[in-house]
């Protein structure tokens, strides 16, 4: 996809004027007034013509890109429904099927609202037909105990089940996801009646699973449950996802700075370590936060000061930027300590790459600058929190919220299309480690740099605001370090890495797999719609087109064992979420009309989306609804 580069120093024409001096400061000058009157106001753009976005590209251009994505879909899900129907997915490789996921057809079901989408009436009237006729079984034998893992089976079956009623207004659909919803619920009694365990056999009722659960798997069903409760006007699908915010409001998070932490003791409904996390384990969790409050018509107030207390945390102590490149990254916390969460890992997840969106719908959303509307203020919200004080102040000293959490959607999205520009594939690892400070190039036993340090996001946010302040500019730059950056491609010949001895990137990959993941393209598409810049839908161009080079087979698309081969080596899977969330992204991110609305919409983290509703007189009342 890209020739190979390195890293410049500064863009060609600064180049050709450093080495030929003889021009002449007139034309050295001209040169300088037209790079200051042609600057952009938003970003920096490419400094490289070879990997430069288009300026704009034409409305037509994008309506044929959008049709190769619902091609694509075609051809992956005519292959499933051809070779593996109805079993769970299809094996693009041995066009085999896998029943990964409880065996009701989950291919299909993840894809509803996908085809209702794409307007594919056949495909979706033959999925409708196959899916209807499910009643949910796992017999448990005496050969294997059958159990459904309920995070998984909440958010592709019954939302699934929940975003194709919602477009559709099929009431068969509806029922589908009640009584599914109804076969889950022993899942509630195995521990404190409040947080779900791990997995329930929808049989027998019989409950599995640790009692130390992950904060993704106990706290992202309230999308779900709450649209259920207002769908069918039940109280006790709305006491389900209250009952969960109700416990996480009420924790005590003075160690982790008020973020929530990874573990939690179902038992208890208390955390049960220190350990942060923005990726894998927590990530939807925090997602949830802010759906929560957006899908009840912005009342659950509850939900809403959880959300800014997490991402006041994150972008104040987990954002950090890397010594070359300046890429803006979100990492996790290890090596917990008695005072406070642990020392950051500086790993960063494909599943991290959630969170530009996340910022970007926040502050699309809400009056992030207007503290009386909001009903939150930084100063008082973290007050009590010792050590993290001084993050929710530093934040708070910014001129504009707002436009911090766009600087930090921008930035960390840009870091997440490097990591996919990067690769001889074009497509992004699934997990890397950033080189911070002065570690030495290479990992130690424990899998981290040898030594160095780390610098965070915010501390270099006030430092570039107080030397732009006293001196106009900081370093020519409009915008704070780790936004707007460079953003060509480092691409190491096949010998470097063979070798170790590719130099420029900033990190080392530490998980090569690429999982058809839809995270980044998530996260573009919402980036897309809040700005309004295209290089966004550019950045998901390049990479559907590495999808399609890379990963596609005779009947479907394969992940990749690993990023760093070009052709890709593939992998025998084809998970249900590159249907649901892959696909659906991209084709959201390419075609020009706005089918769901970001203040009309909510996605679940499946990418099935819900109507935003308010609750009814007779319903805040039916359901005691307290919180508004």
């Amino acid at each position: 996809m890209f020739p190979r580069c390195r890293v410049y120093q500064c863009p060609k024409g600064l180049q050709i004027l450093r080495h030929r001096p003889f021009l002449g400061t007139g034309i050295i000058l001209i040169a300088l007034l037209f790079v200051w009157n042609a600057r952009p106001d938003r970003y920096i753009s490419l400094t490289s013509d070879e990997h430069a976005f288009p300026k704009k590209t034409p409305l037509k251009v994008w309506d044929q890109r959008a049709m190769q994505v619902k091609r694509a879909f075609m051809h992956a899900y005519h292959g499933y429904e051809e070779l593996a129907a109805p079993h769970d997915e299809l094996m693009p490789l041995s066009n085999g099927s896998s029943d990964l996921l409880n065996g009701w057809g989950l291919t299909a079901v993840d894809s509803l609202d996908t085809m209702l989408l794409m307007k594919l009436n056949g495909e979706y009237s033959r999925a409708l037909a196959q899916v209807s006729k499910t009643t949910f079984p796992l017999p448990k034998t005496s050969l294997q105990d059958k159990f459904a893992p309920y995070f998984e089976t909440v958010i592709r079956y019954l939302g699934g089940f929940l975003s194709g009623y919602a477009i559709s207004q099929d009431p068969n659909l509806l029922r589908l996801a009640e009584d599914l919803a109804q076969k889950l619920d022993p899942v509630f009694d195995k521990y404190n009646k409040v947080f779900p365990a791990f997995s329930v056999n929808t049989q027998s009722g019989e409950v599995d699973g640790p009692e130390i659960g992950n904060l993704a798997e106990m706290a992202s069903l309230q999308l779900e449950y709450l649209y259920l409760a207002k769908a069918t006007g039940k109280k006790r699908y709305y006491d389900r996802a209250s009952k969960v915010i109700n416990a996480l409001a009420n924790s005590d998070l003075h160690r982790t700075g008020g973020m929530m932490p990874i573990k939690w003791n179902l038992t208890s409904g208390l955390p049960a370590d220190s350990r942060l996390s923005v990726g894998g384990l927590a990530d939807s969790a925090h997602e949830y936060f802010l759906k929560q409050y957006l899908l009840t018509g912005k009342t659950d107030k509850r939900s809403l000061e959880i959300y800014i207390r997490t991402t006041t945390h994150i972008i104040s102590n987990l954002l950090y930027v890397s010594p070359t490149r300046r890429l803006l990254y979100a990492t996790d916390t290890s090596h917990e300590t008695d005072q406070h969460a642990g020392r950051p890992s500086h790993k960063m997840d494909h599943l991290s790459c959630f969170l530009p969106g996340l910022l970007a719908l926040g502050a699309h959303t809400l009056p992030l600058d207007d503290s009386t509307a909001l009903g939150l203020d930084l100063r008082t919200l973290g007050a009590g929190l010792g050590w993290a004080e001084r993050g929710y102040a530093a934040l708070a000293r910014q001129p504009s919220l707002r436009e911090t959490h766009l600087w930090a959607a921008t930035g960390l999205a840009e870091t997440c299309y490097l990591l996919y520009a990067d690769q001889p594939t074009g497509l992004a690892p699934d997990e890397v480690l950033i080189k911070i400070g002065s570690a030495r190039w290479g990992l130690g036993e424990d899998g981290e740099w040898q030594e160095g340090g780390g610098q965070r996001w915010l501390d270099e946010v006030e430092a570039w605001r107080t030397k732009a302040a006293s001196s106009g500019t900081w370093k020519g730059r409009r915008l704070p370090p780790g936004v707007g950056e460079d953003l060509r491609p480092v691409i190491y010949t096949e010998q470097e890495r063979q070798t170790g001895k590719g130099l420029g990137r900033d990190y080392a990959i530490r998980q090569k797999e690429y999982l058809l993941r839809p995270e980044v393209v998530e996260s573009f598409y919402i980036l897309w719609r809040v700005t309004g810049e295209t290089r966004w839908r550019e950045m998901g161009w390049r990479i559907f087109q590495a999808i399609e080079r890379e990963t596609r087979t005779s009947s479907g698309y394969a992940g990749l064992k690993t990023v760093e081969i070009s052709p890709g080596l593939k992998m025998d899977q084809m998970p249900s979420y590159f249907l649901a969330e892959t696909l659906k992204y991209l084709y959201l991110l390419f075609i020009n009309d706005d089918p769901f609305p970001l203040d009309a919409w909510v996605f679940n983290t499946e990418a099935h989306p819900l109507p935003v509703f308010e609750w009814t007189p007779a319903e805040k009342e039916q359901f005691a609804i307290a919180y508004i």
